[in-house]
Formats: C-alpha cells, sequence, structure tokens
C-alpha cells in the first residue's frame, strides 16, 4: 500500500470496535496491560485507565508506583494491579522524565517488553522503539510534534512545516507505525500507508489528553490482539491493522471531546466520561 493515503471515517471506525459476544469471558474481551504513571505524574495513570476502560475491554492490569496505583484504585476499583497476562501492553504515560530513579520502574517496562504481546509506545516510552524486545512485536508509537523531533533527531520546526514527511519518514526509520499527534492527526505506516484525522477541537489542547488518546488506543489494540499475528511474513498486515485501530482511537477521542466539550472547556475525565456513547453512536450508525 506504499503511497497511499487518506482520511479515516466513521464508518471505518466502527469497524474496529469488537463488540463482545455471549461466550465472552474477560480474558476474551482483552486485557490491556499498563505501565504508566510515577510519583511525579500520577494522574496520567488514572487517565490512561480510566480511558481504555471507557472503551471496551475485559481487564486493565496496571503496573506502577504505590501512590499511582492508589490513585487508580480509588478511581477505578476493577483495575488489576498485579503482573499476568495480557494481550497488549501500554507504556509510557507520565513516566518520569526527571532523571530521579524509582527503582522498580525498569523492571516493570521488561515485564511489558518481555511479554511478546502488540505494543503501545506514549510519552517517556518512545525512546523504547529502538529496543530489540519492542522492534520484535507489532508496535505503535504516539508522540506531539515535539517528541517526534527528538526521536528522531530533527528540529521540532521541521515536523510542524511538514508533518506528513516527517511522520512518513519516522515511520519508515522506527519500522513502527506512528500517530502524530495534533489538530490533525496523522498516522503513518512503514510501508508507507497514511491515514489522516481531523476530529479535534481546540478545547483539546490541554493537560492529559495524550493519556486519554494512549488508552483508548491501547485498548483497541488489546480487544483485536488476535488480528495482530506475530510472524514475518504477517508484518505488513500487522502495519496497516495498527493504523486503522491507531485512526479510530484518534476519532472516539476526537469526537468524544466533542461530546465533552460541547462549545465550551472540557476537561479530560469529561471526555472519558463520553467515549461509551461514541462508541454506540458508531455501532448504530448515530454518530456522523
Amino acid at each position: 500500500m506504499s503511497g497511499e493515503a487518506g482520511t479515516f471515517g466513521v464508518s471505518d471506525a466502527a469497524a474496529c470496535i469488537r463488540v463482545p459476544e455471549d461466550s465472552d469471558d474477560k480474558y476474551a474481551r482483552g486485557v490491556l496491560g499498563v505501565v504508566a504513571g510515577s510519583d511525579r505524574y500520577p494522574g496520567a495513570a488514572v487517565l490512561a485507565v480510566e480511558a481504555a476502560l471507557r472503551t471496551g475491554l475485559g481487564m486493565v492490569r496496571y503496573l506502577g508506583p504505590r501512590r499511582a496505583a492508589d490513585l487508580v484504585l480509588a478511581r477505578r476499583p476493577e483495575t488489576v494491579t498485579a503482573a499476568g497476562r495480557a494481550q497488549a501492553w501500554l507504556i509510557g504515560s507520565g513516566l518520569d522524565d526527571s532523571g530521579e530513579t524509582d527503582p522498580l520502574a525498569e523492571h516493570r517496562v521488561s515485564v511489558a517488553l518481555e511479554a511478546g504481546a502488540p505494543l503501545v509506545l506514549d510519552a517517556g516510552a518512545l525512546p523504547l522503539a529502538r529496543d530489540p524486545r519492542a522492534r520484535s512485536v507489532p508496535r505503535v508509537l504516539t508522540p506531539h510534534a515535539g517528541e517526534l523531533a527528538r526521536l528522531t533527531g530533527v528540529d521540532r520546526a521541521t515536523v510542524t512545516a511538514d508533518p506528513e514527511r516527517a511522520v512518513r519518514d519516522a515511520a519508515v526509520t522506527l519500522d513502527a507505525v506512528v500517530l502524530l499527534k495534533g489538530a490533525t492527526t496523522r498516522i503513518a505506516t512503514p510501508d508507507g500507508r497514511m491515514l489522516v484525522v481531523a476530529e479535534a477541537t481546540p478545547w483539546l489542547a490541554t493537560a492529559g489528553a495524550g493519556d486519554a488518546l494512549a488508552g483508548i488506543l491501547g485498548a483497541l489494540v488489546a480487544t483485536h490482539a488476535r488480528d495482530l499475528a506475530l510472524s514475518e511474513i504477517a508484518r505488513g498486515a500487522d502495519h496497516d491493522r495498527l493504523a486503522e485501530l491507531a485512526a479510530a482511537a484518534a476519532i472516539v477521542h476526537g469526537r468524544a471531546a466533542l461530546r465533552a466539550s460541547a462549545g465550551g472547556p472540557l476537561t479530560i475525565l469529561d471526555l472519558c466520561a463520553a467515549v461509551p456513547a461514541v462508541i454506540r453512536g458508531l455501532l448504530d450508525g448515530s454518530e456522523r
């Protein structure tokens, strides 16, 4: 699909929502592992977990420092805070980048990387895209312009001047699906496919928005893990499917923000609360 580009609409997003069946249990519905948050940024963990659970899966398994875990459980007591199997892992939202060390942080990241499951790499985990353990599985990166510039060694101005080229180049260089966040979201695959989503409201430029997007995307990846074969032969198909799930996450995220905003300010918990209604609207065709 080299060179293919195009918009990704609500009907496409609807096809990325897995509806549970009568025979499903919580594991069949998808388990997302989350390594996020820190003592410095505990709220990121809360928002990522909240968004993931609102998107619809069987379980979120959270691994993080005690302060963040306590806040996650206070907000979402159904969260499991013990290591175990997961169909996908989200790593990075709110990881401490101040240089202060958490002796268990590296271990938690290793647990996720060594699970052999598809990965969503956000914020502080973006440099892990080059880790051999990450390169062996399907993975999608979710940088904003500044993070993409740091990750690829170019100026931010270069990214903002030509975001399509920047995200395409990054996808090829990193051999990963890359979602470049912004007022217009662009998703590129290493094979040159580009999907474009323009759903955001300017009110969405607020702290925590990226954490919620990562949680939504993580949930979609976990619920579609069966579609993501890990063989080298299937690598191109994995990239295409991951790109579609990333675009669907951007639509759910943007539509939920529009509902939460209603033309005015919003908080990210407001956005998360609107996610189920957006998904219902995608499935019944009313979200147009």
